[in-house]
């Protein structure tokens, strides 16, 4: 089946999500941002070398998420990217490292078994929050929960999105303070 590529708007006027028909990371996602360690995440270090004004990569299941740091408008730049994502999948570079990928699976797995309060957070998130956050170009990740608080990292188009605040505070921790009664507070990961 040939590959078919399409843009998607997000909430982020910075972020655009470039959907793809095959499945890149299935069940699993990589989050760089430019000056970050990209050792392991091959694509992400091609598009920072290819194109100078991309910010952030994020991919997972079957999109990518660029941001950008420049003034130019996405119909300037969308069509170059497209073309260079077309490029490097067709020929079937690597996404991410082999280890990487089999790192983020054994941690699935540890995590699959996990009946504590961040357990449970971590399968609300999961169930509810991470495909209608997704379907934006962005991912949520649980950080920690600690003394009532759970700290999230915003990803994706999520990371400097305006309405990111509004998502965290009044859906996502109306809906863990409502599941789990431990959980006092939502906060997002300060960076």
């Amino acid at each position: 089946m040939p590959l078919e590529i399409y843009f998607e708007q997000t909430p982020n006027p910075e972020s655009l999500k470039f959907v793809t028909s095959q499945l890149l990371l299935p069940n699993i996602l990589i989050d760089r941002k430019r000056g970050e360690n990209t050792d392991e995440f091959p694509l992400g270090e091609a598009l920072f070398e290819k194109f100078d004004w991309i910010s952030g990569v994020f991919v997972s299941n079957n999109f990518v998420t660029i941001s950008k740091n420049s003034n130019n408008d996405w119909y300037e730049l969308m069509h170059d990217v497209k073309a260079y994502l077309v490029m490097f999948l067709e020929n079937k570079l690597e996404i991410v490292t082999k280890s990487y990928f089999d790192s983020q699976i054994q941690e699935k797995v540890n995590n699959a078994t996990d009946e504590s309060t961040e357990g449970r957070i971590k399968e609300l998130l999961d169930k509810y929050v991470k495909p209608a956050v997704e379907k934006d170009g962005g991912f949520i990740a649980f950080k920690s929960f600690d003394d009532g608080i759970v700290t999230l990292s915003m990803q994706g188009s999520c990371s400097g999105c305006p309405s990111s605040q509004i998502t965290l505070k009044s859906g996502i921790e109306g809906l863990l303070k409502r599941m789990v009664p431990e959980v006092t507070e939502v906060v997002a990961e300060a960076g």
